[in-house]
């Protein structure tokens, strides 16, 4: 039987899990997990506000522990980091991240439905967050890897201006992406969960070496940001570095 979360209103408002398939009884998670589409890369980052009251220490933990699920190629989590790069993001005032993948759809949704995800959910991230956030989509990359331990990651979310659309925004980054240089990675396309992203429709997750690769490629990027900019209402930009498997909390 699959756990759903039905107490929490401010679950109904700022839901962060896929809704759940509904496999028959005989098959356990990992056997449904086996009966896939082609390989693909499903990308899945959530965005929490931490309440000031609340030590994040623990979610953080929560949430780093579902990496052991078979059903993800890569999860990672922590905080983002200051300063933050867009006055969107600013505003909402995002202060950690998870970021993970999976090789369908149906693995997302398997992973939202599992009891160790609805217990992380219910006992550490609800109870701290006032504001989440989650963007998913499939790359146009059909596989990528795992993100290497102290990789610097850009996350951009994209919301169309009116009369512009997804389409159009990620019609502009494939042309424009040599423009950017200098990433290990980079995946983008049209967010699949609109109910919670606030309205953003075009994620990009951009994977650098360090951060002095990631800066240079913010210099390079002009062409494009300016090819952009008449196409968006508004857009989020957040800074994030793996954690080493060791990395305190």
């Amino acid at each position: 039987m699959l756990l759903r979360l039905k107490t929490s209103p401010f679950l109904h408002r700022h839901p962060i899990i896929t809704k759940s398939l509904s496999p028959k009884p005989s098959l356990s998670f990992s056997a449904m997990a086996h009966q896939q589409t082609p390989a693909a890369t499903v990308e899945h980052v959530v965005l929490f506000k931490v309440r000031e009251s609340a030590d994040p220490a623990a979610m953080v933990s929560g949430l780093r522990s579902l990496a052991s699920l078979n059903l993800t190629t890569h999860l990672s989590a922590g905080p983002i980091l200051r300063p933050l790069r867009s006055s969107a993001a600013a505003d909402l005032g995002f202060t950690h991240l998870l970021h993970s993948r999976y090789p369908s759809k149906d693995d997302l949704s398997l992973y939202a439905a599992h009891p160790d995800h609805v217990s992380v959910v219910k006992s550490l991230v609800l109870p701290n967050c006032d504001d989440i956030m989650a963007v998913d989509w499939v790359s146009q990359a059909p596989t990528l890897p795992p993100v290497p331990p102290g990789s610097a990651v850009r996350l951009t979310f994209a919301k169309p201006s009116q009369g512009s659309s997804a389409p159009e925004l990620l019609s502009v980054i494939a042309d424009s992406a040599a423009a950017y240089g200098g990433f290990l990675q980079l995946s983008y396309g049209e967010n699949f969960s609109p109910a919670r992203a606030k309205g953003y429709e075009v994620a990009m997750v951009a994977v650098f070496p360090g951060v002095e690769e990631m800066e240079k490629a913010s210099e390079g990027a002009e062409v494009a940001k300016e090819k952009l900019s008449p196409l968006l209402e508004s857009v989020i930009v957040l800074d994030y570095i793996v954690p080493e498997a060791n990395a305190s909390l």
